[in-house]
């Protein structure tokens, strides 16, 4: 039997950066937590300790420090891509380099005061092989809730089923999308306009679908993205069923005609798929 080394890959996670722009007008803050991940000709690190092509996971860091200083952040996907084709070109062991971007909102209060927003992260992912570069834009924690206009009825049953049906609930999640574009130029609009448009769309599919079933909702979603913005190739969506519950308030003499809910943080179901254009380029290394 021989025991040999698999796919590998090694890099710098969580690199919080806070850069500010020191405009005259008004100060202008991007607030980034960066990971870097390569691979390439690296398994004599593994299998003999030989380090010598090896880059730094403290080089990594430093690199988007720097980076931020000589080039500024800009759009986050901009930023990944100039890390990502940096990192590949870096050493000739290197043939892939996937740089991921978080981007955490604040809201100014001042000329140089600003408060931190409970919105939604805007995040990117580029990856690199240096001749080809994908880029996925995406946005994580964009809480949403409908009051009424869902159910969840006819579903199948076994003898462990106890959940009853219900022909109107209230439907929360929290989404987590992720959309690969069919280039690694950005629409015509730019980056910014892109995302902005892309995340109006989804909000806009969860409130206007009547929904039978939250996986319904979610092929609802990304198909109003990919209709609408026609730079985007596929999206992937994870949406957390948010459970609400209807409190009996039978013990205490009064009625509860969907008012009052007790909201389950766990166990909670997990809805997950991918929409995609079935004309669609070939994903290649961008997932």
């Amino acid at each position: 039997m021989a025991v040999v080394l698999g796919a590998n890959q090694y890099g710098k996670a969580e690199i919080r950066l806070l850069h500010v722009v020191r405009d005259s007008a008004g100060h202008r803050i991007a607030d980034l937590n960066v990971s870097v991940t390569l691979s390439g000709e690296l398994a004599a690190t593994y299998l003999s300790g030989d380090n010598s092509a090896v880059l730094t996971t403290d080089a990594q860091k430093n690199t988007v420090f720097a980076f931020a200083k000589e080039h500024g952040v800009g759009e986050i996907e901009d930023f990944a891509l100039l890390l990502a084709r940096h990192f590949v070109g870096s050493l000739e062991a290197v043939s892939f380099a996937r740089v991921t971007v978080e981007q955490y909102p604040w809201e100014r209060l001042g000329h140089h005061t600003f408060a931190r927003s409970g919105r939604e992260v805007r995040t990117a992912t580029v990856s690199s092989t240096g001749a080809d570069c994908w880029v996925v834009s995406g946005v994580r924690g964009l809480t949403l809730l409908n009051s009424t206009g869902s159910e969840f009825r006819g579903f199948a049953r076994d003898r462990y089923t106890t959940l009853t049906e219900t022909s109107d609930r209230i439907l929360a999640t929290a989404v987590e999308a992720r959309w690969r574009h069919a280039s690694p130029a950005s629409a015509s609009g730019g980056w910014a306009e892109s995302y902005s448009a892309a995340r109006d769309l989804l909000v806009r599919a969860f409130a206007e679908t009547y929904s039978h079933s939250l996986q319904q909702t979610l092929f609802a979603m990304g198909e109003r993205v990919l209709r609408h913005r026609p730079e985007i190739a596929e999206i992937r969506l994870s949406l957390p069923n948010k459970h609400h519950f209807e409190v009996d308030m039978s013990p205490f003499g009064l009625d509860n005609p969907g008012e009052v809910f007790y909201a389950a943080d766990r166990p909670f179901g997990l809805i997950e798929g991918t929409v995609s254009r079935d004309d669609a380029p070939e994903p290649g290394k961008a997932w």
